[in-house]
């Protein structure tokens, strides 16, 4: 996993409240177990026109000009900004993978989904809880300014804004430092392989019948 320090970038905005698992990555493309190839499909059924499918040439199907990843302006976003309760339903875990796999290092909400937002940290995918307030505020300073961004600090645990407002953002300890060393579960295990390796050096020694 990437380490995550920093995040500064262009924001996109998505008004809607409850964004579920299946809008973010529709169920036809589940089928593959790797991580990557599911950012072209990310919020398919709105992005697209037409009706998507695995191994669909993407390059070739209708956009839908009202969806705002289709508006130029938002063309190349790091950081998602969006409503509360986003990624609810089901707990599918490429959910995060599109949206890191699309580009997006941050998201922005009052608040997730539970297992969503768990997901979301095992990738290096920051999701961000910021109140109501300050979420409406950057949704209204969007709309008013083309090239609206915004500058993470995870060490600070600061979001700064153009106007010069900084806001204040919770973590976990064990989270933020999982992040700041690009550490994902393997990576946490491989910390002990020294550990490992000598248990299994002495399970052959006490135990030969296993290996033989």
């Amino acid at each position: 996993m990437k380490k995550f320090v920093h995040c500064q970038g262009l924001v996109a905005p998505l008004d809607r409240a409850n964004v579920d698992t299946d809008a973010i990555i529709p169920k036809q493309f589940l089928k593959s177990i790797k991580r990557s190839g599911f950012g072209q499909y990310l919020f398919d059924e709105w992005r697209y026109l037409d009706h998507g499918e695995p191994g669909k040439d993407v390059s070739q199907r209708t956009l839908n000009p009202d969806f705002i990843l289709n508006h130029t302006r938002f063309r190349g976003a790091k950081i998602l900004l969006t409503r509360a309760n986003f990624g609810c339903g089901s707990s599918r875990e490429h959910a995060p993978w599109a949206l890191q796999d699309y580009g997006f290092q941050v998201i922005l909400a009052p608040s997730y989904a539970d297992i969503f937002f768990n997901n979301s940290f095992k990738i290096g995918l920051l999701p961000i809880v910021l109140s109501e307030n300050i979420v409406d505020q950057m949704f209204y300073e969007i709309d008013l300014n083309v090239g609206y961004s915004l500058d993470i600090n995870l060490e600070n645990q600061t979001v700064s804004t153009p106007t010069g407002k900084v806001h204040h953002f919770d973590i976990d300890c064990f989270r933020k430092n999982n992040l700041l060393n690009g550490l994902d579960e393997i990576g946490l295990t491989l910390q002990h392989t020294r550990k490992i390796e000598d248990f299994e050096a002495r399970r052959r020694i006490e135990q030969p019948w296993l290996f033989t």
